[in-house]
Parts: structure tokens; C-alpha cells; sequence
């Protein structure tokens, strides 16, 4: 008789660890999803960036240094892939990228032409589009990042995250010359 109770507490024990793992490997996979459609919207933002520097190129060839601003920041951030870079490195890379499109858009404000060039708008529009839906992507990782967390550390779930390898998930945090606002000169 003993030997069932220890069996059936074996068993339920065992049920449960499975649960738990299955739960928790769930939730990281929406986390990995998640990170996958920020990731997407990165890679649109990049793919448009060089349509929209020879268009404003066409009218302000003389701006080289913010086209150079604009390269470099769209190379850090194509360099290496979403998942193989830390979350740091891809939050710096992306707020270098939202200050070089800074930076170009107010150039196209000494460029009044620009401004009323049909394919700039085109342009600018998607720009704006893809900005909100990087937003709401970043917003969504962030909230299954938090989910899976909190998963994670529960008691007595704490203790299968950590003898079955379940790491804390970074959220996607601007770094901290990102908080700090852009000087802009007309000069």
C-alpha cells in the first residue's frame, strides 16, 4: 500500500513538472514570436531607409553628413542578425537609427521642393507607418517578455525554471542617451 502512495505522489509530481516546463516553454516561445515580429519591423525600417536618403540625396546633395549618419547607423543596425546580438546592442543600434531619420527629416525642412515631392511623401508616410507598428511590436514583446517572467519566478515554479535552464528575458529598453533630447540647429 505505501509503495502506491509514493507512487501516485511520484507520479503527481511528475505531472506537475511537465506541466509546469510546458507552460514555461510556451511562454517563451511567445516571447521568441514576439521578439521575431519586432525584428520584422526593424528589417521594413531598414529596407526603406535607402529609397528615402536618394530621394532627399536628389535635392540636398550637400547634407553628406547626415547621409553618412544614416549609413552608418542603418550598417550597426543590419550588423549580425536579431537573435545573435544582446538586446542592449539592438536598442543602441535602434536609437541611432531613430536619430540619423531625425536628423534627415528636419535637413528635408530647408528643402521646401523636397517636401512637396510626391515620392518623399510616399516615403515619409510608410516611414511613419512602419515607426507605429515598431512601437507596437516593441510594446507587445515587452508584454510577453513580462509574462514569461513572471511565469518564471513564481514559487514553486522558480525552482523548474531554474534546474531546467529557463533564463530571465530582457525587455526592450531605449538605452540612455536615447532619454535625452535631440539638439536641433537650423544653422
Amino acid at each position: 500500500m505505501m509503495i502506491w502512495i509514493i507512487s501516485g505522489i511520484g507520479a503527481l509530481l511528475l505531472l506537475w513538472v511537465i506541466v509546469t516546463y510546458n507552460g514555461l516553454a510556451r511562454f517563451r516561445l511567445r516571447v521568441r514570436k514576439a521578439w521575431a515580429q519586432v525584428d520584422v519591423q526593424l528589417k521594413k525600417r531598414l529596407d526603406l531607409i535607402p529609397n528615402l536618403v536618394a530621394t532627399v540625396q536628389g535635392f540636398a546633395s550637400h547634407e553628406r553628413g547626415t547621409f553618412e549618419a544614416i549609413t552608418n547607423a542603418r550598417a550597426m543596425a543590419g550588423a549580425g542578425g536579431g537573435n545573435n546580438r544582446d538586446m542592449a546592442q539592438i536598442a543602441q543600434a535602434d536609437a541611432a537609427m531613430s536619430g540619423a531619420l531625425s536628423r534627415l527629416l528636419v535637413t528635408v525642412e530647408n528643402y521646401p521642393q523636397l517636401r512637396a515631392d510626391q515620392n518623399f511623401l510616399k516615403l515619409q508616410r510608410d516611414l511613419a507607418e512602419i515607426e507605429r507598428q515598431i512601437g507596437f511590436a516593441r510594446k507587445f514583446y515587452n508584454e510577453a517578455v513580462l509574462r514569461f517572467n513572471e511565469r518564471r519566478v513564481v514559487f514553486p515554479r522558480v525552482i523548474v525554471a531554474a534546474l531546467l535552464g529557463f533564463r530571465e528575458e530582457q525587455f526592450f529598453e531605449a538605452p540612455p542617451e536615447a532619454r535625452v533630447a535631440p539638439v536641433v540647429s537650423f544653422n
